[in-house]
């Protein structure tokens, strides 16, 4: 009798011992948890994230309000001012995350909008294929052709430096790289086993789009996506650099960069403080975008 209950016992640990299978979205924060590049920048952005929306509220001071006993100040944390103070007594550091606000609520949304245009042109030109794909992919072609400053300095012009103008203008050219990089995705999957079983039962083309190409997508573009921001933000600055962008009394780290390239010589830090929040905020979304890329998909590493 002892036996039998001995091989039982035996066989109850073994099949405990076995290990869970992990869902695919488990391995992938399993391997992004183990980058530490993307861990720190990930770190880094939220510290960034999280100062400029509750910065402003903790620091006491209004980012249009003078302060006349000290302007023109330079960076110190004796005064109150830690980057200082500009030709008008504003503290720059609560006007860089106020800007801050601005940069990326443009980057966000501004991947948003050309995120679901490129999503849906793409998926449809790269599942329909023939003629369809080809007279799509024809007018990005062109699209690419169109001089893209241009075009924000013409819409500028006619109809203001509203914010979501702004947004609007950058977002009506940033979706053609996307809508390639899911056309060449949707290519491959249109030939897979469940697209093929969904077209036997009699599944409609849109829905198939939509309820199987498309969620067979979301890592390629959330990973695209971080590419996205920090070339949206980018070009935000450089429209405001121009005088292009938000006008007061809103700002963005363009704004003030801009603002700051004209005094370089007489106040450097209005040049240099901002311009650093911008370039960490980019370096870290891209190692962010890294990280999610290695972890997503493994092979590409």
């Amino acid at each position: 009798m002892s036996q039998p209950t001995s091989n039982l016992f035996d066989a109850q640990s073994g099949a405990e011992s076995v290990p869970r299978a992990r869902s695919p979205l488990a391995l992938a924060m399993r391997r992004f948890m183990r980058n530490g590049a993307a861990l720190v920048s990930l770190a880094v952005l939220v510290l960034i994230v999280l100062a400029c929306y509750v910065g402003p509220l903790l620091l006491g001071h209004d980012p249009s309000e003078s302060d006349w006993s000290a302007i023109s100040v330079a960076p110190t944390l004796l005064g109150g001012h830690w980057f200082g103070t500009d030709e008008l007594g504003r503290d720059l550091l609560v006007r860089t995350l106020v800007g801050g606000r601005v940069s990326l609520q443009v980057g966000l949304l501004g991947t948003l909008v050309a995120g679901v245009i490129g999503v849906a042109y793409g998926a449809c030109a790269g599942y329909f294929g023939g003629r369809t794909d080809s007279v799509m992919m024809r007018i990005v072609d062109m699209m690419y052709a169109i001089p893209y400053m241009l075009i924000a300095i013409l819409m500028m012009t006619l109809f203001g430096r509203a914010f979501y103008l702004v947004v609007l203008t950058i977002s009506a050219f940033s979706w053609l790289d996307m809508a390639r990089v899911v056309r060449g995705q949707t290519l491959s999957l249109r030939t897979r086993e469940f697209v093929d079983a969904a077209k036997a039962i009699g599944v409609a083309p849109s829905s198939i789009v939509v309820r199987h190409i498309v969620p067979n997508l979301v890592g390629v573009v959330v990973v695209y996506a971080t590419v996205m921001v920090p070339g949206i933000v980018l070009t935000e600055s450089v429209l405001s650099f121009l005088g292009l962008g938000v006008q007061e009394p809103m700002t963005s780290w363009g704004v003030l960069i801009e603002d700051g390239a004209q005094k370089l010589e007489a106040m450097p830090w209005l040049l240099l403080c901002p311009a650093l929040m911008l370039c960490v905020t980019l370096y870290c979304v891209n190692f962010v975008g890294d990280g999610l890329r290695d972890a997503l998909d493994p092979k590409d590493r």
